[in-house]
């Protein structure tokens, strides 16, 4: 929502988004706040959409340089380094490496194509559709 009033889209354009959870893997949550706050209303959600959805600004967002990609990405050395026991190297290569890395990806689509099959049979996403 907020990039496609950022780029000022319409009817006319489509926007994809990868998205890597499940609904329901979020159901704790979702009772945590039927908790809190009861049963979620019509009124709640009008409220939500007014403020989450024809609220949102795109006053915090910025068209990134390439200095300022680069320190994003520099940005998971902790992520990657210090907590995921990487090397500097492996980080640098998601970089510099386009074709031993993302290009890479593509070769996998058939394993990753039936690791997202196994996740939708485990969550049961698709039964509900």
């Amino acid at each position: 929502i907020k990039m496609a009033k950022y780029y000022e889209l319409t009817e006319h354009d489509v926007v994809a988004s990868v998205m890597t959870d499940s609904a329901v893997m979020y159901s704790s949550r979702v009772r945590e706040l039927q908790e809190e706050d009861g049963a979620y209303t019509r009124e709640m959600a009008a409220v939500d959409f007014h403020t989450h959805i024809l609220g949102e600004k795109t006053d915090n967002m910025m068209e990134l340089t390439y200095p300022v990609r680069k320190r994003v990405h520099n940005l998971k050395y902790y992520t990657w380094v210090e907590q995921q026991g990487k090397t500097s190297e492996e980080l640098n290569a998601l970089w510099y490496d386009q074709e031993n890395t993302w290009d890479s990806v593509k070769a996998d689509a058939d394993r990753i194509d039936e690791m997202i099959r196994e996740f939708n049979e485990d969550t049961g996403l698709l039964k509900n559709l």
